[in-house]
């Protein structure tokens, strides 16, 4: 199944979240190794939505708020270099509509 196009990525999960270094679950060092920095945030998600999106999701389960989705591709970064990510997204049952809830390394 391919997720819709129009799925909801929310900015404060690119910037503040995946981008930013933490003591604990860090992505930002395995995110930078493709060359995405909390300054081009915005490049993360133009490549989510054409690499990512474009691919076949998987059904993960169906719980309480919805079908939960998992994508497993290469995300070629800025620098050229290519991660193997795990991107999660859930279909919620009350809109309907889809959104990004997390990636990581495959």
């Amino acid at each position: 199944m391919i997720l819709p196009a129009d799925a909801h990525i929310a900015a404060e999960k690119l910037r503040h979240y995946l981008l930013v270094p933490k003591a604990r679950n860090d992505k930002s060092k395995w995110l930078g190794r493709a060359g995405y920095t909390p300054e081009n945030w915005d490049r993360l998600e133009v490549d989510i939505r054409q690499q990512v999106l474009t691919q076949e999701a998987e059904k993960e389960e169906t719980n309480l708020y919805g079908n939960v989705y998992r994508i497993t591709c290469g995300l070629r970064g800025p620098n050229g270099r290519v991660l193997r990510v795990v991107t999660i997204w859930m279909t919620e049952h009350e809109t309907g509509q889809t959104k990004f809830i997390t990636m990581y390394p495959a």
